[in-house]
């Protein structure tokens, strides 16, 4: 308890002195704040192992094509949010519009271009991420969406949304998806970091043209299939 403890002070006091360091960035272009975040993420991934002895492994990395695309990744744990941020040359995100209204923080994640979605206005919303997200595909940037859209539980049912096929089908670029073990050792609603070994695995890249239900169920199937593998091979947390 006491090495999880202190990963959160330091988590959040690093996450500060981060935003703070970053203010001069925020007049220069876009992705400079996000090569800023790829630094803050890899100090995150740093204190996991010193402090909580939680190390991260990537695999698959050679999966992950050039350019423009989709990137769909299971979502149990805070980690993923930020682990996956080096894994990509221009990524963005897809989250919940809440999350643009935390002082110096969203206007960060305003300047670093990411997309926020009203979950509450359904189909309108869909529109303008999809508007959105088309405009951020052809800048070549790397779109990261969580499919059930909010982190679940390992074990839990899944539950993915039609809005990643929506995308999908307008889009017209390969979809990566992305399976984890990370809630074995990071709850979704507990501040404790167990010593272990995250595994965050790039699965085959699905290509482009598929009709949506196709999409969505190999999506499904490709990263619930992987993810339970993770989860199965992964020796019990200490």
């Amino acid at each position: 308890m006491a090495r999880s403890i202190l990963f959160n002070v330091l988590f959040y006091i690093s996450f500060l002195l981060y935003m703070l360091v970053a203010l001069p960035f925020f007049l220069l272009p876009y992705w400079m704040i996000v090569d800023f975040a790829k630094v803050w993420s890899r100090t995150n991934l740093w204190l996991l192992k010193t402090v909580c002895g939680l190390h991260v492994e990537f695999t698959g990395l050679g999966k992950i094509p050039p350019g423009a695309l989709l990137v769909a990744c299971k979502h149990q744990s805070m980690l993923e949010t930020f682990a996956l941020v080096p894994l990509f040359s221009r990524p963005t995100y897809i989250v919940k519009r809440e999350l643009m209204w935390i002082p110096l923080f969203g206007w960060f994640m305003r300047k670093a271009r990411i997309i926020p979605v009203d979950r509450g206005a359904r189909r309108q919303a869909l529109i303008r991420m999809t508007a959105r997200t088309r405009g951020e595909l052809q800048a070549g940037r790397q779109i990261v969406i969580f499919p059930e859209g909010t982190r679940t539980a390992p074990g839990a049912p899944p539950a993915y949304n039609r809005g990643i096929a929506y995308l999908y089908a307008g889009a017209e670029v390969p979809c990566v998806p992305v399976a984890v073990n990370s809630g074995l050792f990071w709850g979704r609603r507990s501040f404790m970091r167990y010593p272990g070994t995250v595994r965050i695995e790039i699965l085959d890249p699905i290509p482009p043209g598929l009709s949506r239900e196709a999409f969505l169920a190999r999506l499904e199937h490709d990263i619930e299939t992987a993810t339970e593998r993770l989860m199965t091979a992964s020796p019990q947390r200490t």
